[in-house]
């Protein structure tokens, strides 16, 4: 059996997450969502024990099974991210991801440090999946995302670790950093399900997705989490290894997303068990280009989709090597990140940190 404890993980690491974790616990506190009413429509049904998540059904059709093994066969000649990089994963080689066939996670629990609506007073069950396609130069995860700290499992493995986080009381199973990793979610899911797994799946992802491959997950996810990290192609290039194609990709995926699941509403609990929420992360000197997306945002989304604008851009990792985004955000340039969603008439944002 896969344990938390077992991980080899550096004493330096293991302090710099208990500090962010607490940070971010803190700022969770601090939270006010506009326009988010706790009570969900009239029609929501949903709750627990009555919302019953679509793999259900994938699962005992036999389809659930069927798409993980075929998303299994592309790590042949690996194109499950917009990279593309057709390396044999199979065969033992690594993508740009730094992954081949074998699983590794570095870590699993449940987070208290997500949207109010999915941690409740269970958590959100979250299960830290190791590497990364983005390759951001900022990660505040930079150990796990592209240092690979983690350790090997199995399917089995995968499938028990969600059992265990239903077992402790969690609303959901939050997968962080799922992209590289699709085919051993689906098979992981379809193996916890004959287990008993009936939690809501959140597919917590950079927004830079294939639209072949989340159709794939259509019935699986209920709950997408992207970021919407940029407007600007040459900021993606910039700052994310050279991934130009983030802006106009991860509208379309983020499109998709809304499709199969809709807005995302809490139900009567006051839990979001279906929908979609978006994450931007406010940078510093504009370098996301917050306007132009919440613009767009409000252009061809529901006004009500759920957005989280987040404010706790820190900067790790490379970031200091970038003059402009070596520094944190200025409270005027968060109050004006909000600004700028309101002008543009969105109405569901969770406002971090700063009151105004």
């Amino acid at each position: 059996m896969f344990k938390n404890d077992d991980i080899d993980i550096s004493k330096r690491f293991f302090l710099k997450r208990c500090l962010y974790n607490s940070l971010v616990f803190c700022s969770a506190s601090l939270f006010h969502l506009v326009g988010c009413k706790r009570e969900g429509n009239a029609k929501d049904t949903r709750g627990p024990g009555v919302y019953v998540p679509s793999y259900m059904k994938l699962h005992k059709n036999g389809e659930l099974k069927k798409r993980g093994e075929k998303l299994w066969a592309r790590m042949e000649s690996c194109n499950l991210c917009p990279r593309e990089c057709r390396a044999n994963r199979l065969k033992g080689e690594r993508g740009f991801c730094h992954s081949n066939a074998r699983l590794q996670i570095s870590g699993f629990h449940a987070h208290f440090g997500e949207e109010a609506p999915l941690v409740g007073v269970g958590g959100s069950g979250a299960i830290f999946l190791t590497n990364c396609s983005l390759r951001c130069v900022f990660c505040i995860n930079w150990e796990i995302s592209q240092e690979g700290i983690g350790s090997e499992t199995d399917i089995e493995n995968f499938a028990q670790i969600m059992l265990q986080l239903q077992k402790i009381g969690c609303h959901n199973i939050n997968i962080v950093t799922p992209t590289h990793y699709s085919p051993h979610i689906l098979l992981a899911i379809d193996k916890a399900v004959s287990l008993g797994l009936h939690l809501p799946i959140v597919y917590n992802t950079c927004g830079w997705e294939r639209l072949d491959v989340l159709k794939e997950l259509d019935g699986v996810v209920d709950i997408y989490l992207p970021d919407f990290k940029y407007a600007n192609p040459n900021m993606a290039e910039k700052y994310s290894s050279g991934a130009s194609t983030y802006p106009e990709i991860t509208k379309k995926a983020i499109l998709e997303m809304h499709r199969q699941v809709g807005v995302a509403v809490p139900s009567k609990d006051g839990i979001i068990y279906r929908g979609l929420i978006i994450r931007h992360l406010v940078m510093p000197n504009g370098v996301a280009g917050t306007k132009e997306i919440m613009e767009w945002i409000a252009n061809y989304l529901p006004k009500d989709t759920y957005i989280n604008i987040m404010s706790q851009y820190t900067p790790v990792y490379k970031a200091k090597d970038y003059p402009e985004i070596s520094r944190r955000i200025t409270k005027k340039e968060y109050a004006q990140a909000v600004t700028w969603a309101k002008e543009a008439g969105l109405t569901r944002l969770d406002i971090q940190g700063y009151r105004f």
